[in-house]
């Protein structure tokens, strides 16, 4: 029986020193690969493509940290005239051009050099400039063959602009008087007010 043992003991300590020393002298493959990784990533890899890319990234992050403030494609667009001889400032809300949709500010007082830049923000820009004439919209609305109608300044000269069907006999006394020297009304807004309190 002892003999049986000493063989078994002997087995397992072969198996174990076998095992023990196939690990221990076992070539490191996975040291090596890492290393052919380590050198592949480290050398630089140079070519024309490669190079314009660099570039392209570059401008790209320079443009996204520039911080400067664009034209959204919703942005509203209003052109304020003063005009010199009558001291009125008309408002023009226009549409916005296309080809300011991504401007700068910079870009914007470019295209426009005979306008001042009163506002400009990625969703308003206001631009200013003024004129030596009248603004166009002074007039004066009177009482003619029993109908009123609307007469047009054009500095002393008055000029038939519009003849309604609206018949005086049915307006307030105080309107009829008011008629006979002339209304004078400045801008279409409230022209047409005035009509429409008239109706």
């Amino acid at each position: 029986m002892n003999k049986v043992v000493l063989i078994m003991i002997s087995i397992i300590v072969v198996l174990g020193a076998t095992i023990v020393g196939v690990t221990m002298f076992k070539p490191k493959t996975n040291d090596i690969s890492k290393e052919i990784v380590t050198k592949v990533a480290e050398e630089e890899i140079l070519d024309d493509c490669t190079d314009e890319y660099v570039e392209l990234e570059n401008d790209k992050v320079m443009q996204a940290n520039s911080g400067e403030e664009k034209v959204s494609p919703y942005c509203s667009f209003t052109i304020k005239t003063y005009y010199k001889k009558c001291g009125h400032t008309k408002s023009e809300y226009l549409e916005l051009p296309k080809e300011l949709v991504n401007y700068t500010k910079t870009q914007v007082k470019e295209k426009y050099k005979n306008y001042k830049l009163k506002k400009f923000a990625s969703n308003e820009i206001i631009l200013y400039h003024e004129n030596d004439g009248e603004c166009g919209e002074h007039y004066i609305v009177k009482e003619k063959d029993g109908k009123v109608v609307i007469y047009i300044k054009n500095g002393d000269e008055e000029e038939i602009l519009e003849q309604t069907d609206i018949a005086t006999d049915y307006l307030t006394e105080t309107d009829k008087v008011n008629m006979k020297n002339g209304i004078e009304v400045i801008g279409k807004q409230n022209l047409n007010q005035l009509i429409e309190d008239f109706e």
